[in-house]
């Protein structure tokens, strides 16, 4: 079987990110070659209408075999951006770790997830996306796994997904902290108050400083850069709210 290189990640943990679909070998036979230290079982968070429960335990008891040790993670396997978010927070619990994401042990929606987790980082030497090549395809039988055996481990190359800068994410955390909408006047206090924004004013002119600092750095790139807030005016006051990309987009940036 050839291999991706694993040299330079000897010292640090490999830890390896496989959502479970109908595959074990896939799963199993990558991180055995591979020398994984530890597994994440990606597996639908409903467990109910699981039909790939059942492969969780085999796939287990495999990698204890090889004295691999495993842990479930839950993701709605239905949701490309929940499984971003898990991925992403894999990765983001030890960023000193090597990661390799198997993109084909799951559905297709789990391929596209894992790979765009993988490209939010800005430094994205330690994450390893890889293909594992089945070595035959039989006809698929229920009860057993859809391919056997790896024929070799290919390599993918990963490229950066632009997101926001960290002072608009920490302003799309406040929106989410106040259910996806929020008092324009008060979205400016708490910015000011967390320092994402900075008013210079003297203290008679502070107020409006403020709300145009606001405007300038935070709301006018998040509502026409990327289109992840919008405005409304209800009597006195003014409300920024998620749209529907920025509902999406706060599942899994921050």
């Amino acid at each position: 079987m050839h291999t991706i290189h694993t040299m330079k990640s000897m010292i640090n943990p490999r830890i390896h990110v496989a959502p479970v679909g109908f595959e074990i070998d896939r799963i199993v036979l990558p991180a055995v070659e591979l020398k994984a230290d530890l597994v994440y079982l990606l597996v639908h968070s409903n467990l109910s209408k699981d039909k790939a429960t059942r492969y969780v335990d085999e796939i287990q008891k495999k990698l204890k075999k090889k004295k691999i040790k495993s842990e479930l993670v839950y993701a709605d396997r239905f949701r490309l951006f929940d499984i971003i978010r898990a991925v992403k927070e894999i990765i983001s619990n030890d960023r000193k770790a090597e990661y390799y994401i198997n993109v084909a042990s799951g559905s297709k929606i789990h391929a596209i997830g894992c790979m765009m987790a993988c490209m939010i980082f800005d430094n994205r030497e330690n994450i390893h996306p890889f293909y594992p090549q089945a070595e035959t395809y039989p006809v698929y039988k229920e009860n057993e796994q859809q391919t056997y055996g790896v024929s070799e481990i290919h390599p993918l190359p990963t490229y950066q997904l632009l997101t926001p800068k960290k002072e608009l994410l920490d302003a799309l955390s406040i929106i989410k902290e106040h259910n996806g909408r929020i008092k324009k006047k008060e979205l400016a206090e708490i910015a000011e108050d967390r320092k994402i924004i900075t008013v210079g004013a003297k203290n008679e002119n502070h107020s409006m400083a403020r709300f145009t600092s606001l405007d300038k750095n935070i709301v006018q790139p998040l509502e026409k850069t990327w289109g992840f807030v919008d405005e409304e005016k209800i009597g006195k006051n003014r409300f920024v709210f998620f749209t529907d990309d920025g509902k999406l987009a706060s599942e899994f940036l921050f």
